[in-house]
């Protein structure tokens, strides 16, 4: 079955163990971006919404069993060139890893239309296998 892939942080700095446990789970959205998994019967579609990002923005990697989606984006603006009367910059990224075993990696395709990033994962032809049942002594 397709699941997010679990990362534990390799030891959170003493500000942001403390901002996290103060403000709880009220920024989560900050760090991911939404995603669904379709079950199609003979493939996984996985649906991740990217709004306001470029395809160019978008990088999908691949390693072993492990699919990660990476979306980073930057902006500036400047309302006076000369002299600052106003400058702002946004910077965000995000990444999402997943746990794909079980997919015919070389069959693996992505489209993205309107803020929509669409992966189809095809399962590998299972047929004949049956789930073994272990016998308790």
């Amino acid at each position: 079955m397709l699941r997010p892939a679990i990362f534990e942080p390799t030891g959170p700095l003493f500000f942001d163990s403390v901002f996290r446990d103060f403000f709880g789970n009220a920024f989560n959205y900050l760090d991911k971006f939404n995603t669904d998994v379709i079950d199609q019967g003979k493939n996984y579609l996985l649906k991740a919404d990217l709004p306001g990002y470029q395809k160019e923005e978008i990088n999908i990697d691949l390693d072993e069993d492990t699919l990660t989606i990476t979306a980073s984006h930057s902006e500036e603006k400047k309302a006076s060139k000369d002299s600052y009367v106003r400058q702002e910059r946004q910077y965000n990224s995000y990444s999402r890893s997943f746990h794909i075993p079980g997919i015919r990696k070389d069959e693996i395709s992505a489209t993205y239309n309107n803020g929509v990033l669409e992966i189809t994962l095809p399962k590998e032809n299972i047929q004949g296998k049956e789930p073994k049942r272990i016998v308790i002594r």
